[in-house]
């Protein structure tokens, strides 16, 4: 049995990507290696485990937090996560080599049927994705309708004062220049939303470039993970990309607001993120995409991220350990989405997932 303590001094040893070698403590910037651990208080009787995962950068940051704090209480277990992208994390996950993934798109059938053992997808928490720009000097928010951001990936809006950028933002003075496109190119589940989002409201990018953890945009200069495109967008005038939101509100970068079915220009916050997932009908292996949602007042770039667990465990010490890091999850861990800008899950479907993760054996 895991036993709490009342205090513990955690730490963070990162290693920054690309060229950069120093230690660096955990900042929003993106390190491709994330380590929790404490070790055990002297007298301590318990076993240490030690979990591997890796996947997600969208949810990055508040499973950092959520195992920061998870450790505080439970210093006998220690989680390696790697935050290389949901592609990774699927592929990871599907080869064993980890012993729970993390994506912010759902496994598909036929990656499922690829499992070595059946995999079940635990949703966690809500987030959004924001289209986020460095317009120089601009102190207005923009606003964006889906077809503007599709056509700006699509490579037919080229210029920020382009007529629809200037009739979706009429009282805003946009600039004669060309608009800096990034993307992802790692295999992302920030991309999967944005896409699949793109593939709902355009015809035309769902006829040509379709849904997915990688595609290939038609235009733009390619970055990997959300910290790439955060230090792009920010050193770049005129640049324009997607970002999970924690990383936008963190960095101080701006994002707009995004028209909905309804009408309305709504911006990514942990109210409306929630009112996407409120009329969604959760199905029975909690592989839902809610992006789009028709509520009234619903950010329509939202979705659920999933923790990928098997079902089968064979180590009961990681089993109890992953059962009970995903029991705090769904209920106490709940309490530190919003400030980290997310949304908790709706009561009903975190009741839903505790019952499922029963199953894990």
């Amino acid at each position: 049995m895991l036993k709490p303590i009342s205090s513990l001094r955690s730490e963070f040893r990162l290693m920054g990507g690309g060229n950069r070698s120093t230690m660096t403590r955990l900042s929003v910037n993106l390190p491709l290696l994330l380590f929790l651990s404490a070790g055990l208080p002297s007298g301590a009787t318990g076993q240490e485990v030690l979990l591997t995962s890796a996947g997600s950068t969208f949810i990055y940051p508040i499973l950092g937090k959520w195992i920061r704090e998870y450790t505080k209480i439970h210093p006998e277990l220690k989680i390696a996560y790697e935050p290389v992208g949901s592609g990774r994390g699927i592929s990871r996950t599907l080869a064993g080599t980890v012993d729970f993934g993390a994506s912010d798109g759902p496994m598909t059938d036929q990656q499922l049927k690829r499992a070595q053992k059946p995999i079940l997808h635990v949703p966690v928490v809500l987030g959004a994705v924001v289209p986020a720009y460095n317009l120089p000097g601009l102190q207005d928010e923009l606003r964006f309708t889906p077809e503007i951001m599709a056509d700006i990936y699509l490579g037919k809006i080229v210029k920020w004062n382009d007529p629809a950028l200037a009739r979706a933002n009429p009282t805003v003075k946009l600039p004669a220049h060309e608009i800096l496109v990034f993307f992802r190119t790692d295999g992302s589940g920030t991309t999967y939303i944005w896409t699949d989002y793109l593939s709902k409201t355009s015809a035309e990018w769902k006829r040509r470039i379709g849904v997915g953890t990688s595609v290939s945009f038609p235009i733009g200069v390619g970055v990997a993970f959300n910290e790439g495109v955060v230090e792009e967008i920010k050193k770049r005038p005129y640049s324009f990309g997607y970002l999970q939101s924690t990383y936008a509100i963190e960095n101080r970068v701006a994002y707009g607001s995004v028209e909905n079915p309804a009408g309305r220009f709504v911006k990514a916050s942990s109210v409306t993120i929630v009112a996407a997932a409120a009329a969604a009908e959760m199905p029975p292996d909690f592989r839902i995409s809610i992006t789009n949602g028709k509520a009234d007042g619903a950010y329509p770039i939202s979705s659920f991220t999933w923790l990928l667990v098997p079902e089968r465990i064979d180590d009961a010490g990681k089993r109890h350990a992953i059962s009970e890091f995903l029991r705090w999850v769904l209920t106490d861990g709940q309490r530190f989405a919003a400030a980290k800008n997310y949304a908790p899950l709706p009561e009903d479907v975190a009741r839903r997932v505790l019952k499922a993760i029963s199953t894990i054996r």
